[in-house]
């Protein structure tokens, strides 16, 4: 992903913007932020999977190098809102009023 993954400062105007109003678009944000968790919690399990054991005894388990580097590379990847409030600003995220009438 392309996405910085520091802090960064952003203008309450330009997240209002495309909602006209700040907390409509909070609330837009967060909720692709929840989108964009849970696909990438999905993701991570599916991977992980493949290394599951059925053994529960704990002088069996063992280090999987692999298994170590997919996780390593999840916890690098930019925070999901972080991730959120990029799309939103590009217009990447469409939204709309569940109480609009739309013919």
């Amino acid at each position: 992903m392309a996405t910085n993954a520091s802090l960064i400062t952003r203008d309450n105007e330009h997240i209002a913007a495309p909602s006209g109003n700040i907390y409509e678009s909070i609330v837009v944000i967060g909720k692709r932020a929840r989108q964009i968790a849970a696909q990438q919690k999905e993701e991570l399990n599916s991977k992980l999977a493949e290394f599951a054991s059925s053994v529960d005894n704990l002088e069996e388990i063992f280090e999987n190098r692999e298994q170590i580097e997919i996780s390593k590379f999840y916890e690098r990847m930019p925070k999901p809102s972080t991730v959120a409030v990029e799309e939103f600003l590009e217009g990447k995220v469409s939204f709309r009023h569940a109480d609009s009438d739309e013919a």
